[in-house]
């Protein structure tokens, strides 16, 4: 493989079917083709096995692959006991409690980076301004955006202490569609002085935590660039984020899913993955066809042989990734150290601290689950 392709598997994160690492998956892993892997329900048994997942994508060489969750607690956990249960988002902001938010999110760390998963797509910086949203709901730590702000800091802090990489979520703000991108489109004419009241603060106060990466929406934003969602936009994901609110930040722009309806049903991967990347998407997300990414990755690299300013943006992404990565250092837990993981004293602690307001529950149905 030349520059060319290795940019482009640098740039790609890929799902699968079943609780085994494919042979061909590792393979990509291993060449390069691959940035890493992306688990869901279906990846999973029991902790044993994640972990035992985990380390097998560890083990394919090079920098240390992504392996990514959407463990944002509530109804969007892939894990459930005995790995720490998490209220929804709305319980947390409603408590007010900050310090116990950033515990928690330490506590989870902690046990994702023991199993071997190095990316929690979390938390969502979301405002919960629409009480028809069929997506976000309980998942936004709330209506305002401060509180949003301040909650989605402390849990990005947490999550980076226990070890695990964050990402914010989704840029530049899902919270008040009514429409669910995983089916079709949401378009909303929100201009730039409503984002910057409402939805970018809780963006602005992630990238001041330091979070590690920010999701993108596919939404689109009439009023920056009424052609195209914007994970598709350059004018969003390069003007408004990168040149704008993330000014100065290394976060890694990761694209939502390139399989959902808001993209899929308008765009194959094959135009999308070199559309996102234009618009300033570092990883694109490929959640349940390996076939589907590795048509992405052909797509990127020929788009980068016959463009050269193509070809340094994506060369620009693939460095990116690659510096996330290896910020990566927490180490996988030996499978007879993880009963002890899930007594150690920091997480009763915190446990009983967040049993003081009331049960926890999981507010049914997981919109996120490919």
């Amino acid at each position: 493989m030349d520059d060319h392709d290795l940019h482009a598997g640098a740039v790609l994160v890929a799902g699968f079917d079943g609780p085994t690492l494919p042979e061909p998956v590792r393979a990509a892993l291993g060449a390069g083709r691959l940035a890493g892997v992306i688990l869901f329900r279906r990846n999973i048994v029991d902790v044993a096995q994640v972990r035992a997942l985990g380390e097998a994508v560890a083990s394919t060489g090079g920098v240390r692959p992504i392996v990514a969750i959407d463990q944002e607690g509530g109804r969007v956990a892939r894990l459930r006991a005995p790995v720490v249960t998490l209220p929804p988002a709305r319980r947390l902001g409603e408590r007010g409690d900050l310090a116990l938010t950033r515990d928690l999110h330490r506590a989870l760390g902690e046990e994702l980076a023991a199993l071997g998963i190095t990316f929690d797509l979390a938390p969502v910086c979301d405002v919960d301004s629409n009480p028809a949203n069929p997506v976000i709901g309980d998942r936004s730590f709330g209506a305002d955006a401060g509180r949003v702000a301040t909650h989605a800091a402390a849990a990005i802090e947490g999550l980076r202490a226990g070890g695990v990489l964050a990402c914010a979520k989704h840029f530049p703000g899902h919270g008040d569609t009514s429409t669910d991108s995983h089916l079709e489109l949401p378009v909303l004419p929100h201009d730039l002085a409503r984002l910057e009241a409402v939805e970018l603060p809780p963006f602005v106060a992630a990238v001041r935590a330091g979070v590690d990466a920010v999701m993108t929406a596919h939404v689109r934003f009439d009023a920056l660039d009424a052609t195209v969602p914007a994970t598709l936009s350059r004018a969003v994901m390069t003007g408004l984020w990168r040149e704008r609110i993330a000014a100065g930040s290394d976060a890694v722009v990761v694209s939502d899913d390139l399989l959902m309806r808001a993209v899929a049903d308008r765009w194959d991967v094959e135009r999308s993955a070199p559309m996102a990347v234009e618009a300033g998407c570092d990883l694109l997300l490929v959640c349940s066809d390996p076939a589907a990414a590795e048509a992405a990755r052909r797509s990127l690299a020929e788009r980068s042989r016959a463009d050269e300013a193509f070809a340094a943006r994506l060369a620009d992404a693939a460095a990116r990734v690659r510096r996330m990565r290896a910020r990566v250092t927490a180490t996988i837990a030996p499978e007879a150290a993880l009963d002890a993981l899930w007594s150690r004293p920091f997480r009763r602690a915190v446990e009983q601290r967040l049993a003081a307001a009331g049960p926890v529950g999981d507010a049914g149905h997981d919109p996120t689950e490919r």
